[in-house]
């Protein structure tokens, strides 16, 4: 596993963004896409029909984007059988490892945004009044969703390296490390990037 300091053996062209929710895997998919011509497949659009119901297609779907050469996409909906499809397709994964406070902050900044603004995410679906923060039911609140699922990624990781060798994971444990790392890609690349933008549908 490498550090932000370590440099990458390749120019990836299929890349997977690891985090708990709220880390702002969407929006580092975003930037990466956006500096290395990577098309950018927001991964809960294909999971989230209306009302929220999950698609039947939605695995066909994963499927057929992975086997394209050049994507990155959110490291998500791993039980739902996307560690089938994506880790053996994918080069690299960037693993948003950073502090609970951290995650915590972006989450509710994100949360109230959509929540107050009523914008639309995918599919017509909208995010839940701030109010439904009070509801204590995982499924429902997306702060009990994090609080749930914090430790998930730090559990699975030492599996995921041990199944996919291919894989190179680069653990990034805090936004500082992460503008440093996609600074040093983007000198390495040739290329300049866009400063973070705050954004309310990050996750």
């Amino acid at each position: 596993m490498l550090s932000a300091a370590d440099p990458l053996p390749i120019r990836p062209q299929r890349v997977l963004v690891a985090g708990v929710t709220g880390s702002g895997k969407t929006t580092l998919a975003r930037r990466l896409a956006a500096m290395w011509s990577l098309r950018h497949v927001e991964i809960d659009a294909l999971f989230h029909g209306p009302d929220w119901t999950p698609r039947p297609e939605f695995l066909d779907d994963v499927r057929a984007f992975a086997a394209r050469e050049r994507w990155v996409t959110e490291w998500q909906y791993t039980s739902k059988g996307t560690d089938d499809i994506l880790p053996p397709r994918a080069q690299l994964a960037i693993w948003l490892d950073y502090p609970r406070h951290v995650v915590r902050s972006r989450l509710i900044r994100r949360t109230l945004a959509r929540g107050i603004l009523r914008r639309e995410l995918w599919n017509g679906n909208r995010e839940k009044g701030p109010w439904n923060l009070l509801n204590r039911d995982p499924e429902q609140n997306i702060l009990a969703w994090q609080t749930a699922t914090l430790r998930n990624w730090t559990d699975r990781m030492p599996g995921y390296v041990e199944r996919f060798p291919h894989l190179t994971i680069v653990r990034l444990t805090h936004p500082r490390d992460t503008e440093r790392w996609l600074r040093a890609q983007a000198e390495a690349s040739g290329v300049s990037i866009a400063p973070p933008k705050r954004r309310s549908r990050e996750r």
